[in-house]
Parts: structure tokens; C-alpha cells; sequence
């Protein structure tokens, strides 16, 4: 933790709306079946945005301070007592994910939608999921994944929202040859590019608002792309075969269901705001749209890193910056700025760090 006090750590915390502050933790010990990671490198997704500006994500409001973060990794710092874990020192990401494994979904093979889920950095549970942007993280020791050799800490940086994109892609099934929609050109949408590109997408068309996401859609292997206005209309003569809405606008909902031919498939990524949506449901019933949703990841993580690492799934164009944690504010304003970054990483390291 670079000569910090090694009883204290930083960390990121929510306290409500517009009220982000790095403070003083204690830092927490591994108890058996567990390990703390060092973290080097935290993504700032969506989610973390949504908590520093309105106290909430869609209905998960904060009731009480809350350490932001879920794309993070780092290295092994310690192991809890009689836990097998990988060695101190080891390169890590972490999955943010802890899920009961015993409900019928889990049971089912769909640990993303566990009826008792957690996860990092969340207020969805009371008392909330403290987050990963500390120095120091405690998770179990299942939920560790040593990094591929070759893979560093700053392209790993990206494999959780990587993730959620690789299994948006699974929901679409066999996209070998096919011709696809994307709407929204953010951190995942530009994953999701990247993502069909490894699958075999022939033709990949991105849709967004703003000019600079898209550039970074055409680096990660979009095909064509498509500035839009706010209302994301003309996209009806598309005709694609498969649309993945990574928006999280109901324009974006509405360009996909429109943008797909008939009997096309919609698949559902980008959470739209809270409360009922006005969906085009005749356009679906009429022109027979099938409609899947996709949330988080499963085991994903696992087939992300080994990509990351071989360059079947190209990932550098999506950092856009790397800022130290002491600039935390400064970080998270150019993450909600879309027209001058893509993912914004916070670095632990400090100054002078490895």
C-alpha cells in the first residue's frame, strides 16, 4: 500500500447524492476460506456513476455509506487460516458475484440470477455489499482467479464488464455470420463489439449520441456506426438479426425492436429506468421479435481472462484514462462524461507504485 500506515486503508465511499469521499478504513483480515487482495486497478462501471449522482441505482438506494467498486484486481495479500488459495503475490481478478448456490436457480446453472444474490459495491441488500475500491479487499477464497500468464493487471482491469458483455452475447446464441445491432457505444456496448467480433459477427452496426464512443466502437471492431439523435430513430430499415440494447434508454429499447427483422431476436443488456417501460409491444407481437434479457455473469470470468490474455478479445481502446485514487472525484467526473472517456480506471498504486 506504498508506506501507507499499515493498519488503515483508502477507500472510495458513497455517502448520498454527489457525496463521494476517499477515507480512512481499517484494513480487514482474512478469516478461514478466505484472502485479501491488494487491489492495483478499479474500473468505474455505470452503477458506481449512479451512486455518487442520485444515492441510487434504479430501486437500490443508499441507506448507509457504501465503498463503490466491483471491477477490480490486484494481488494476493494474505490467506486466511487453513484456506487453499493461490500464493501470496499472485495476480488476481476478483468476481464480484457471491450467490447462495443452493436456490433453484443456482441449482439450475444460473448463479447471475440467484434468488439471494450479492454484490460488490451494491445497496441492493441491507446491510449493503461493501465494495472493492479499497486497498484492500476480503472475498472468498472461490472467488479469486489467478490472472493467465502473459495477461497483465491493467488489460485484466476490464474482464468483469468484459464479462457481462461475453454473456449478452451468449444470450444471443450462434451470432457466426450474422448481422448485428448494438445501441450504446459505452464502456459495454464497445465490449459487446469486441465480444460478437471473437464469436464471429460478419457485420456489427453501433449506435450512440455522441461522436467519441463510437471511435472507440470502430477500434474495438465495429463494422459501421450510427450517430443517433436522443430519440434513436432511423434504424428501421436495418433489418438486422440479432440487436443487443446496451443503452439503457428506452430510444435505444426502441431502436432495437424496430432495427431487427422480423423474427429477429432482442437481447436486453443495459438496465432502463426504474418503474414501468413503455415497450413498442405490438412491434414485438406483430413482427414476432423474440426478446431475452441478460444480466451480469455467470462463469464467464473464466473464459474472459484466457481471451484477454491471447488477444482473441481485444480491450485496450476501452481505457481511456487511468487516474490515481487521491483523484477519485476528478476520476469519476470524466467517467460521466461520455465525450471524453470510455472506462475510466482508478489506480491503488499511488505515486511511484509498480
Amino acid at each position: 500500500m506504498n508506506d501507507r500506515d499499515s493498519a488503515t486503508m483508502r477507500a472510495v465511499v458513497a455517502h448520498g447524492a454527489g457525496d463521494l469521499r476517499l477515507e480512512e478504513r481499517p484494513v480487514p483480515a482474512p478469516g478461514p476460506g478466505e484472502v485479501a487482495v491488494e487491489i492495483r486497478y478499479g474500473g468505474i462501471c455505470g452503477s458506481d456513476l449512479h451512486y455518487w449522482r442520485h444515492g441510487a441505482v434504479g430501486e437500490f438506494r443508499l441507506r448507509e455509506p457504501l465503498i463503490l467498486g466491483h471491477e477490480v484486481v490486484g494481488r494476493v495479500r494474505e490467506v486466511g487460516p487453513g484456506t487453499q488459495a493461490p500464493p501470496v503475490g499472485t495476480p488476481v481478478a476478483v468476481h464480484p458475484l457471491a450467490s447462495c448456490g443452493s436456490c433453484r436457480q443456482c441449482l439450475a446453472g444460473r448463479r447471475n440470477t440467484c434468488l439471494d444474490t450479492g454484490y460488490l459495491g451494491s445497496a441492493a441488500r441491507d446491510p449493503h455489499v461493501q465494495g472493492g475500491f479499497a486497498d484492500v479487499l476480503v472475498v472468498p477464497a472461490e472467488r479469486v482467479l489467478p490472472l493467465p500468464e502473459g495477461l497483465s493487471l491493467r488489460r485484466a482491469a476490464v474482464a468483469e464488464p468484459a464479462a457481462v458483455a461475453w454473456h449478452a452475447v451468449r444470450q444471443a446464441g450462434d451470432v457466426r455470420g450474422r448481422r448485428v445491432l448494438v445501441t450504446g457505444a459505452g464502456p459495454i456496448g464497445c465490449l459487446v463489439v469486441a465480444a460478437l467480433r471473437t464469436a464471429g459477427a460478419a457485420e456489427i452496426t453501433v449506435t450512440d449520441v455522441h461522436e467519441a464512443p463510437l471511435a472507440v466502437a470502430q477500434q474495438m471492431g465495429a463494422t459501421s456506426t450510427v450517430r443517433v439523435g436522443a430519440d434513436a430513430n432511423g434504424l428501421d430499415e436495418l433489418a438486422a438479426d440479432i440487436a443487443i440494447e446496451s443503452s439503457g434508454s428506452p430510444a435505444g429499447l426502441r431502436s432495437c425492436v424496430y432495427g431487427v427483422d422480423r423474427g429477429g431476436l432482442v437481447v436486453g443488456l443495459g438496465l432502463l429506468p426504474p418503474g414501468d417501460t413503455a415497450v413498442a409491444a405490438n412491434a414485438l407481437i406483430t413482427r414476432e421479435i423474440r426478446f431475452v434479457g441478460s444480466f451480469r455473469f455467470g462463469d464467464e470470468l473464466g473464459e474472459v481472462l484466457p481471451a484477454l490474455a491471447d488477444g482473441r478479445l481485444p480491450a485496450e481502446p476501452v481505457v481511456t484514462s487511468v487516474l490515481p485514487v487521491a483523484r477519485a472525484q476528478e476520476a469519476f467526473e470524466l467517467a460521466a462524461d461520455p465525450g471524453r472517456s470510455c472506462k475510466v480506471l482508478l489506480d491503488f498504486a499511488g505515486p511511484g507504485g509498480a
